[in-house]
């Protein structure tokens, strides 16, 4: 079985210990839409969704950049 990932906890935690950059930094270069989503529900568990628009705004982003296919060069 996988291991659970721990990165919604440590952004969330960068997060409420006031490091806004950091967390932004995290969310864009996160490893999956399912680990931002965790991130989502972790905000809304914890009361915080609105309180930084900056980072509502990378998670979107990050969520919109992860979900759509990709495009590439045929080799």
């Amino acid at each position: 079985m996988a291991k659970a990932s721990d990165w919604a906890a440590k952004v969330l935690t960068l997060l409420k210990g006031g490091n806004t950059d950091a967390a932004i930094a995290q969310i864009r270069v996160a490893p999956s839409v399912k680990d931002i989503q965790a991130l989502q529900a972790a905000l809304v568990l914890a009361r915080l969704t609105g309180r930084w628009r900056d980072v509502d705004e990378t998670i979107r982003q990050s969520v919109d950049a992860l979900s759509a296919p990709r495009l590439h060069r045929s080799p």
